[in-house]
């Protein structure tokens, strides 16, 4: 067990809660280790009802994944640490989708990355006033992971390659506008929300409903026809050349927001979504995700990509390919590519 994920249980609902407020909550393999044997007791005791998921304190429901040791696993040890974080994250993230007590996620701050794979799987998504969602990881060499596949691939009007190519931020309202969020709560109806779903698990989406406000206007909404017209193809070098042809400001803005991204990312992003879209089983889904993962921890653009935004702050990642069109369908074949059988992922 550790402390970074405050573990109880309250009458008939079990409560994780993050607490790792410094790195604004972002999940170490220790903490996916104590969620998922907390959630393995709890799936077995008749007394608990449902499943509170929340953060302590500071800032952020959970930034995302342990950037750094993945990293170090990238130059260090040929990314062997860097496959079993994944391996048993997206153990936790299935375990989250399949389990048959429902779990209430308050997505109260940043909920980014990792923190949208333990949000999205659960049966209530709270957004709030403070909620800043987003799956960024295309601006460091890596893709949408945690589930976010399937996540994003069952938005539609294309949003959902909208936000795995541009890594956009959405506010809470956004969120409940785009089907991410399922209520949305102020942030200091919060307590009382827990407390009432503590008292009666039973009436969780009756309290919810209660507590619930009409959110502000979701301000993506007034570009969702240009999102579905520009982001229509799964070819990434068709969505450039279609905002490329566009003269508004809008398109301008996009366009310099993708050519700051990894060429090699984007096109695996958007394979993976046209996958993901197919698939009827979620482990399908985490499978294809590990194997992704596995190739591209130890391709160039993520140590870089890592290094110019997050360890050096400098904002120039050095691509490698350094554009769409050197990112062949070959390599792509080779990241999706099964792993040796003993090596592929597998459920809990």
């Amino acid at each position: 067990m550790t402390d970074d994920v405050l573990i109880h249980t309250h009458a008939g609902v079990g409560h994780m809660s993050l607490n790792r407020p410094k790195a604004i909550h972002a999940l170490t393999l220790d903490m996916c280790h104590a969620m998922s044997a907390a959630l393995t007791g709890w799936a077995g005791d008749k007394a608990v009802k449902a499943v509170i998921l929340d953060h302590s304190e500071g800032r952020g429901f959970c930034a995302g994944g342990d950037i750094n040791l993945l990293r170090h696993s990238a130059l260090n040890d040929g990314g062997v640490s860097g496959r079993r974080f994944f391996h048993d994250e997206y153990q936790l993230n299935h375990q989250m989708f399949t389990y048959a007590k429902p779990i209430v996620a308050f997505m109260d701050g940043i909920t980014m990355g990792g923190g949208v794979g333990i949000a999205m799987p659960a049966k209530f998504r709270i957004a709030t006033e403070n909620t800043r969602f987003a799956m960024p990881e295309t601006g460091i060499g890596l893709f949408p992971d945690v589930g976010g596949g399937w996540h994003l691939a069952r938005l539609g009007g294309r949003f959902g390659q909208f936000l795995a190519l541009t890594g956009a931020r959405l506010d809470g309202a956004e969120c409940v506008w785009a089907g991410i969020a399922t209520h949305y709560l102020p942030s200091d109806k919060l307590a009382e929300a827990k407390a009432r779903i503590i008292e009666k698990p039973a009436r969780i989406a009756g309290i919810l409903s209660e507590l619930s406000v009409s959110p502000p206007e979701a301000r993506i909404e007034s570009n969702a026809e240009r999102i579905a017209k520009h982001f229509a193809s799964d070819r990434y070098e068709d969505i450039l050349a279609s905002l490329e042809a566009d003269d508004s400001d809008w398109a301008a803005k996009e366009l310099a927001t993708l050519n700051t991204k990894s060429p090699q990312t984007c096109k695996v992003a958007l394979r993976e979504l046209a996958e993901a879209s197919t698939y009827t089983d979620f482990a399908e889904e985490m499978r294809s995700e590990y194997r992704i993962a596995s190739r591209v921890l130890v391709r160039p653009d993520f140590a870089e990509g890592v290094r110019a935004v997050i360890v050096d702050k400098t904002g120039d990642p050095q691509w490698n390919p350094a554009t769409p069109e050197g990112v062949s369908e070959e390599l792509l074949d080779q990241i999706f590519a099964p792993l040796p059988a003993d090596e592929e992922w597998k459920p809990l």
